[in-house]
């Protein structure tokens, strides 16, 4: 059994990813779970090579099952929840005439009920112990709606202030609640594609224009290991260049 677990919900190749080799690491045991546990599988292996712990899970965060499931199996046969990290996203462009309901509601299940439902499960285990932290992925969505962002704004809007009520409820419980608001393109393969599709080489922008992964990474990284006199509950990142 690990001492120091670490789970991440909405473990994908670029944030996801770089939260897990932070925490792999610190010394902690690393859970990922995203829709095809199967993608992870490469990062398991590089964490294990570097002498960390870490392992891969399916897991559909939209479905309360198998969310009470992966966290009750994760207590009982890895180690107790140190760290919980709700990172799925949901980030899509369609004007409002063209939103459907599926559209709306499968975004809001993506960016907002997944988060309910990872910190609700994550405050079952770490209550009782008095520690722990449940830390959330927002966007600059979370801070403002764009034209073409109804849905993800509201969604991002919604998981913004689920965290700013649990860090008041679980606060005084010892549970560190944390928001991240990242505002900058990050450099991943959709926001590179977005550039392209606008007839820009992602290659040719100025140096760190783009946000690297692992600065994300280190976000987190910092947020837990926060003071209990000094929490912050929410953070908001962005490249130097970035107007805001």
């Amino acid at each position: 059994m690990s001492e120091k677990v670490c789970l991440v919900v909405g473990a994908g190749d670029y944030i996801g990813a770089a939260i897990a080799r932070r925490f792999a690491e610190g010394g902690y045991t690393v859970c990922l779970g995203r829709r095809n546990g199967e993608k992870s599988e490469g990062l398991v292996k590089e964490i294990t090579a570097a002498g960390g712990a870490a392992y891969a899970y399916t897991l559909d965060a939209r479905e309360e099952t198998q969310i009470e499931e992966r966290f009750a199996a994760i207590e009982k046969d890895i180690g107790p929840l140190e760290v919980v990290i709700s990172n799925p996203g949901g980030n899509v462009n369609f004007p409002i005439r063209e939103t459907t309901h599926r559209v709306f509601y499968k975004v809001w299940l993506m960016a907002c009920l997944t988060g309910f439902l990872t910190g609700r499960e994550a405050a079952k285990y770490m209550v009782p112990r008095g520690r722990g932290s449940i830390l959330f992925t927002g966007a600059t969505a979370s801070m403002r709606g764009g034209s073409g962002y109804a849905a993800f704004a509201s969604a991002k809007f919604a998981l913004r202030g689920l965290a700013q009520s649990l860090a008041r409820e679980l606060g005084p419980e010892g549970i560190h609640v944390a928001h991240l608001i990242i505002d900058a393109g990050v450099n991943t393969q959709f926001v590179r594609d977005r550039y392209q599709d606008r007839g820009i080489d992602p290659d040719e922008l100025p140096e760190n224009t783009l946000m690297n992964p692992k600065s994300v990474g280190e976000a987190y990284w910092y947020l837990h290991n926060q003071a209990r006199d000094g929490w912050t509950h929410e953070l908001d990142m962005r490249p130097f260049a970035e107007k805001f």
